[in-house]
């Protein structure tokens, strides 16, 4: 129903932070550690997937789910070596846009194929814990995205409908999930060019903070 509350549900790399450069390194040490070869485009092909999905099926290591258990995790704990080593800040606008939210008490949920540790570790880094009602990350679901699966339990977390939530991403995996959900879709042009997802989201953006909040009504009424 129109009246119904709004939800916000928000990809975290490459919308909330930018650390590709760190994942992409992760998997280089990954692969140096575990002697295996990486293809030149692996990192974009793979770009917004779980480890899950990666490991057997793009870099075609293991099939054996305790291995690809094993080489996640590791993956994951060389990534957040990464971000200690070098520190982490948030994108432009983003704490911006948060205080937004906050201010209207429009409730946000991060949904993400991240694994969760990673997240709580920046979280703390950023000072941003009282941002978020909750979180979906890698860890909560069966299906990593194009499946709707992760927005879908966002939106549940929050108690929205999915027609009333917006899903900021910046992957085509994700926007592709949340299409399959029924939700909104506002692309943010860190990792692929604005010319590149325009078509496919209801609006785009550079910066989370060129939306006010009265900009997310309009979005939701779109057809």
């Amino acid at each position: 129903m129109p009246h119904d509350p709004l939800g916000i549900i928000f990809d975290w790399d490459g919308v909330i932070i930018d650390s590709a450069a760190q994942h992409e390194e992760s998997w280089e040490r990954l692969a140096a550690e575990e002697r295996k070869a990486l293809a030149t485009d692996h990192f974009k092909l793979g770009f917004g997937r779980k480890n899950e999905w990666i490991i057997p099926e793009l870099l075609r290591w293991t099939r054996d789910p305790a291995e690809i258990r094993r080489l996640s995790l590791r993956k994951e704990a060389l990534y957040r070596d990464i971000v200690v080593e070098r520190g982490l800040e948030a994108l432009p606008g983003v704490h911006t846009f948060l205080d937004r939210l906050k201010a209207a008490r429009i409730p946000c949920c991060i949904g993400s194929s991240t694994h969760r540790e990673n997240i709580l570790t920046i979280l703390g880094v950023l000072r941003f814990e009282g941002y978020f009602a909750d979180m979906v990350t890698a860890e909560d679901v069966s299906h990593g995205k194009p499946d709707p699966e992760v927005f879908l339990k966002a939106a549940a977390k929050i108690q929205r409908q999915p027609g009333r939530c917006i899903v900021f991403e910046d992957a085509h995996a994700g926007i592709e999930a949340a299409r399959a959900g029924g939700m909104k879709v506002v692309g943010v042009a860190t990792t692929h060019p604005l010319s590149a997802i325009e078509e496919k989201v209801d609006r785009v953006v550079h910066r989370l903070d060129e939306l006010e909040v009265t900009d997310l009504e309009s979005i939701v009424a779109q057809s």
